[in-house]
């Protein structure tokens, strides 16, 4: 910066010899515009010096991460009870709002019952599985039983001494008895199958009720929506009456979080040569008047949505006169100094310059820049 005062100091003093001091020439119109004309663009050392040592962004941001609140429930509810004040610190896990406790309170009776019932359902297929064993027994009986008749039957049709027809009969039997054992040993394996059916060891009928049970334990949880982190709810326009949850609306508050407030400012992408993250800077607020508040440069987004291409079945076009289109930027986050970062509010707006050479001259014109701002907004709008 001091070579550019040099220079421009020169400039002047040549001048001024030159058309005033031993008038070498005779100043005129047109000397008059060359010898501005050549001042001015002196200058710009100080505007290219001032834009790459000490970037100045006229659009920051204080941004605070938000959570929509949205409650977690399969089927509109009714809002029963509000617990939470608007713009009040709340802490996490602190109730916020009360919702109709009782269609869910039902289901997870419902639900009780029929893990009951399924639990009670395993006794009786391991009851099932003996009663099946018992019948193969019996069956194996009256096929041995059968077998002696017809043997029996046959010997005594051979001899004369009995009717052919009781051999034809027992031979049915015979027949019936060995396919009733088929019968049964096919129970048995059934009753097996439903009775070893399990997941983790737990049958699988259980299993599911006590599935069914869990979600709708969790929806009965969820009737009372608690403060995800700490923080305040904005704009709070719930009240006793309102029917929320699935089918009906989405978010019923927004809620801000206390933690992790930081600072947005658009930056020119060309400004951004010399910024490194842990740099100084120094934000003045439109919502403070004549003070100066210091930061870090925290880190630099490089990127934008206008290098994003969206899939699409359409061919992308392309402008190839790049005066029609906006000069891009990128956004650098910043964090503030000091612990009490209540005073910066969400949407907090202002201007930041980054100092990314603190013994550089330039900081001083930057400095005294920043402050003029800030100082007149004691004026606006008349300012402006």
């Amino acid at each position: 910066m001091l070579l550019g005062f040099v220079i421009l100091f020169v400039y002047i003093v040549a001048v001024w010899l030159t058309f005033f001091k031993f008038k070498w020439m005779k100043f005129n119109i047109a000397w008059g515009i060359v010898s501005l004309s050549v001042g001015l663009h002196l200058l710009l050392i100080f505007l290219i010096g001032l834009r790459f040592i000490t970037p100045y962004s006229t659009n920051a941001r204080m941004i605070q991460h938000t959570i929509q609140l949205t409650p977690r429930l399969n089927e509109p509810t009714l809002v029963t009870d509000v617990l939470v004040e608007p713009n009040v610190l709340v802490k996490k896990g602190q109730p916020l709002f009360q919702f109709d406790r009782r269609p869910y309170e039902y289901k997870v009776r419902e639900y009780e019952a029929e893990l009951a019932k399924a639990k009670q359902n395993v006794k009786v297929l391991e009851a099932d599985i003996q009663l099946a064993s018992q019948k193969v027994v019996q069956k194996e009986a009256e096929l041995v039983y059968a077998r002696y008749e017809l043997a029996l039957s046959e010997k005594l049709a051979r001899s004369g001494a009995g009717p052919q027809e009781d051999v034809e009969k027992w031979s049915a039997r015979v027949v019936a008895s060995e396919a009733g054992i088929r019968e049964a040993m096919a129970e048995v394996e059934r009753a097996e199958l439903e009775y070893n059916s399990r997941i983790d060891g737990v049958n699988t009928t259980v299993a599911t009720i006590q599935a069914k049970l869990d979600l709708a334990q969790f929806y009965l949880d969820n009737t009372l929506m608690t403060a995800p982190e700490d923080g305040h709810v904005m704009n709070l326009q719930v009240r006793p009456g309102m029917v929320a949850g699935s089918f009906r609306i989405g978010a019923i508050a927004t809620f801000v979080c206390e933690s992790d407030r930081y600072l947005l400012a658009n930056y020119f992408q060309e400004n951004l040569k010399h910024v490194q993250e842990g740099q100084v800077v120094e934000v003045a607020l439109d919502l403070y008047p004549g003070q100066i508040f210091t930061g870090k440069v925290e880190a630099i987004w490089r990127g934008s949505g206008h290098g994003q291409l969206l899939p699409s079945g359409k061919l992308p076009k392309f402008h190839f006169r790049p005066l029609e289109l906006p000069q891009g930027q990128f956004v650098v986050a910043i964090r503030m100094d000091g612990d009490d970062q209540s005073k910066f509010p969400i949407g907090t707006q202002g201007r930041a310059a980054i100092y990314t050479d603190t013994s550089s001259g330039f900081v001083i014109l930057r400095k005294i820049g920043i402050r003029a701002y800030s100082w007149a907004n004691y004026l606006y709008p008349f300012a402006g």
